[in-house]
């Protein structure tokens, strides 16, 4: 690999660190809606494939080793992921133990992409002899993806009474800017229609704000006063087997192994099932949090990572909750990036290991040191200085941006009608994976009729 492109990928590296080690702190943070985006953008900004993908893992691993500090601050979940968090970290705030939940959660992030990368790379390769088979029954499998995550949402009959309305809508939208000549017959919409689904729940909320009548019956909370407790500062380079015990090594160990291996399921419903049944025998309330926190946040790393890797080594398609999700612009980011020409046909097996493996390393080396010794500090500025309605806002105007450049001023709007109708399922509980398998599964579900 050439030495300038390893100085471009560490300095993606860094940025990715940095950014997103402010971003995961900053509490309701989803995954998705801050991830997607940026690398969708870098992707059709030009940037070469290698810097692309370091950015990425680097980013990931930085928001997923921070999101756990609002949550052991202030019980408020930093992303999606860390929303299983909650409730054990209140056990050790209600301990005065709330700088403990921290050490435990990141340590056991760090443990999660020790064990992720390398196992990713080596599931990948088992998985490559039938990626020609698996691409060929693609819409077939994005189709089945779609019932399986409806069978496991929380409105389950409505997740599957929507696969083919939702479908209707987005195929639907992509005829109608053909017939007006929008965009040529030859070329789809996909990145304005996926972010018009991350912003669903967004969206849907600043509408209800405009009715007066739903306003006046929010109540009215004030301002939210948070306790920071003052502990000691760590001496030296952190070391996670030190923080954590062999029992809470030795699970989180396991727990990722399991998230891996299971990468094309649901990472929050692995997460809970995962971190309850290995911690379920400890009657220490104390001992089962740390536990818990430590096997969970392995878990939830592991998932992001494998669910990116191995799909991305094996197929080149998006074949997990991850890929679908955050990573979505790693396969699927037209015209620079499609299912026949993204970062699995760009970039080999072993280059990409080499990029997963700098861009990883660099956001523990910045990311976990910064968080074991200054967590106290950023949780200040951050809760102070940097409000949530600032990160909504900026991310909102990069989907717009973007929906304009897909397709124009009609786009934004039709960008808004996939947002609110997304936003309205989310509400009454279809999760993000359902609908995105759809947008993926769309084209052949509606080629059988």
């Amino acid at each position: 690999m050439d030495p300038v492109i390893i100085v471009q990928i560490i300095i993606a590296s860094i940025l990715g660190a940095g950014l997103y080690t402010l971003i995961g702190i900053a509490p309701g943070t989803d995954e998705t809606a801050v991830l997607a985006p940026v690398t969708i953008a870098l992707v059709l900004l030009g940037f070469s494939p290698y810097v692309i993908l370091a950015f990425f893992i680097s980013a990931i691993v930085a928001k997923k080793l921070t999101d756990s500090i609002p949550v052991a601050v202030a019980g408020i979940p930093g992303g999606v992921m860390s929303a299983p968090m909650v409730e054990h970290a209140m056990t050790l705030k209600e301990h005065g133990l709330p700088d403990h939940s921290i050490k435990k959660m990141s340590s056991g992030s760090v443990i999660g992409t020790l064990v992720a990368i390398p196992l990713s790379f080596i599931v990948g390769s088992l998985i490559i002899p039938y990626a020609d088979t698996i691409s060929e029954h693609s819409g077939l499998i994005f189709t089945l993806g779609a019932v399986l995550l409806a069978l496991l949402a929380k409105n389950k009959l409505l997740s599957l009474l929507i696969i083919i309305p939702f479908g209707i809508l987005l195929q639907g939208l992509q005829h109608l800017y053909w017939g007006l000549d929008v965009i040529p017959e030859d070329t789809s919409i996909f990145v304005s229609f996926f972010l018009g689904i991350t912003i669903g729940p967004i969206v849907i909320s600043l509408i209800e704000l405009i009715d007066k009548n739903h306003r006046d019956s929010l109540p009215f909370l004030g301002k939210k006063e948070i306790q920071i407790k003052n502990t000691k500062k760590e001496k030296g380079l952190p070391n996670p087997i030190k923080i954590l015990d062999k029992h809470e090594t030795g699970s989180s160990a396991f727990g990722s192994i399991i998230g891996t291996f299971t990468f094309f399921l649901t990472p929050v419903g692995m997460t809970v099932f995962i971190g309850e049944f290995m911690t379920r025998h400890v009657k220490d309330p104390v001992k089962r949090a740390s536990r818990a926190l430590a096997t969970m946040d392995g878990v939830t790393n592991a998932s992001y990572i494998s669910g990116t890797l191995i799909p991305l080594i094996a197929i080149g398609l998006p074949m997990s909750p991850m890929a679908i999700g955050p990573a979505a612009g790693l396969f699927n980011a037209p015209p620079e990036f499609t299912p026949e020409h993204n970062i699995h046909h760009l970039l080999t097996p072993v280059e990409m290991l080499t990029v997963s493996v700098i861009g990883a390393g660099v956001a523990l080396l910045i990311t976990y040191y910064i968080i074991i010794r200054y967590a106290q500090n950023i949780v200040r500025f951050v809760f102070k200085h940097i409000p949530h309605e600032a990160l909504i806002g900026l991310f909102s105007g990069l989907v717009v941006m973007l929906a304009f450049m897909d397709a124009g001023l009609l786009n934004i709007f039709g960008t808004l009608l996939v947002a609110l109708v997304a936003g309205l399922l989310y509400k009454n509980g279809v999760n993000y994976g359902v609908m995105f398998m759809v947008l993926y599964a769309a084209p052949w579900l509606l080629g059988l009729f």
